[in-house]
């Protein structure tokens, strides 16, 4: 089973964990999370170009947060891993059950952009537009590029390849 999620924590780790250890009529296996990944830092740093990212412009990862600090960490990590790809600082804000909540992000990424008049861009660690995308496009920012996925477009390659390799991974562990 590949969970549709972008870190690892309560789902993956309580309830996806105990479903899978509750199955007896089959083998299954529990893969890993989507995220985070360097591959995903590449559709994040796209989806940020294609929403006009300028060079005096700052970054804040949206994430949809969890009171699980090992999701919390994979988010962190996120950042870091878009902070490498795009070569700029990025902080985070989180939409729910960690700080800092995204409109403070936001609010304090906007004190650092006037300094230099840059606007604040958020990018969108979302999977698909809902209620947390529409959360995220009001938080503040000067602008906010798409969630990974969009309808009406394939899918991002990388975020298939990122399944299929987690897919691949949970296989061989059932040998």
């Amino acid at each position: 089973m590949v969970p549709l999620l972008l870190s690892a924590g309560y789902h993956v780790h309580v309830d996806l964990t105990e479903a899978v250890e509750a199955e007896v009529e089959r083998p299954v296996v529990l893969a890993g999370a989507l995220g985070p990944d360097e591959r995903l830092a590449a559709v994040l740093l796209r989806r940020l170009d294609e929403a006009g990212l300028r060079d005096d412009d700052r970054i804040v990862l949206a994430v949809a947060g969890s009171s699980d600090r090992r999701a919390v960490e994979d988010c962190r990590d996120m950042a870091a891993r878009l902070a490498a790809a795009s070569g700029r600082d990025v902080s985070v804000g989180f939409l729910s059950a960690a700080e800092p909540r995204l409109p403070d992000a936001v609010a304090a990424a906007r004190s650092d952009a006037a300094a230099d008049g840059g606007r604040v861009v958020v990018a969108n660690y979302l999977l698909a537009p809902g209620f947390f995308d529409d959360l995220t496009r009001n938080a503040g920012a000067d602008v906010t590029a798409r969630p990974l996925l969009v309808p009406d477009e394939p899918a991002p390659r990388e975020l298939v390849d990122i399944v299929l390799d987690r897919y691949d991974a949970a296989s061989r562990a059932l040998g």
